[in-house]
């Protein structure tokens, strides 16, 4: 994980500071791009603790289309009782958006809609996971297999407009990588979750298409970190990285909607202790 380190340390020290949503402010830099081969290891965060659980049932969730977060909670902790909260529970209760919300735990338009369920113009819905898939498996050479979150039409209809925005795989030897554009970079609380959730599914789906996992290649636009997450910056890039972990994946799953929490593990996993930060909303 050093190009994440080294990435987060540029950005301290030679970021801009600037306002920004939240009223927080941040420091940020315009334009950084990290790689990350799977045969390196997994790219987990090793000097901190990551919430690699979070980050397996948030994918999943994606994956089956939800937009409900009390159904992220039930991946996540086995049960939809309001006490167990997820990632995704401070912008589901949000002031500014629980007005809109057609239901408790609605997230309205969000990132597993427009994959699996995009809306064309004639009514008909586009999977676009689906269509990226067989592509792989039938047109591997296509410069076209790319999936979108970043829906202009509906971007009113979300409590959270998409920050990684879009993606795209490309295949050659026999391995798949996948590139990941994201329009905005929490770096400290966010891009390590980023990290491990697309080189995740990179290995799902190389899995499913009968590949190798490749790079995930990270484009990062406005990489900011805030203003209240300084320290908690220093602390980290204190710390020295262990080795990295591997990834295990059941290897009987063969379709993409198959997998549950009991199908991923990460093994060999050494990590610092973990670092609070408030996540600005």
């Amino acid at each position: 994980m050093k190009q994440y380190l080294d990435a987060l340390k540029y950005v301290l020290e030679s970021g801009i500071d600037r306002k920004d949503r939240t009223g927080v402010g941040t420091r940020a830099v315009f334009g950084m791009q990290l790689r990350f081969s799977m045969e390196d290891g997994f790219p987990a965060m090793t000097t901190k603790k990551l919430a690699w659980n979070s980050v397996a049932s948030e994918l999943l969730w994606f994956i089956e289309g939800s937009n409900d977060e009390r159904r992220l909670a039930e991946i996540l902790h086995g049960t939809r009782d309001s006490g167990k909260t997820t990632i995704w529970t401070a912008n589901a209760e949000a002031d500014y958006w629980k007005p809109r919300a057609k239901f408790q735990g609605d997230l309205g338009r969000i990132y597993g809609v427009q994959w699996r369920r995009w809306k064309a113009p004639d009514g008909k819905e586009i999977d676009q996971l689906a269509n990226a898939i067989n592509l792989i498996k039938e047109n591997p050479t296509s410069r076209r297999i790319i999936v979108t979150a970043w829906n202009p039409g509906e971007l009113q209809e979300t409590a959270l407009p998409p920050c990684h925005a879009f993606f795209q795989f490309f295949v050659a030897d026999k391995k798949l990588s996948l590139q990941m554009y994201q329009r905005s970079c929490d770096m400290f609380l966010g891009v390590p979750f980023n990290i491990a959730s697309y080189s995740l599914l990179l290995n799902m789906v190389a899995q499913v298409a009968g590949l190798n996992a490749g790079e995930f290649v990270h484009t990062l636009a406005d990489a900011h970190i805030y203003h209240n997450h300084f320290g908690q910056v220093k602390e980290q890039l204190s710390r020295k990285p262990f080795p990295l972990p591997k990834l295990w994946l059941n290897p009987e799953i063969k379709n993409i909607d198959d997998f549950t929490m009991e199908d991923i593990k990460l093994e060999n996993y050494q990590f610092h202790p973990s670092i609070k930060a408030e996540m600005a909303v």
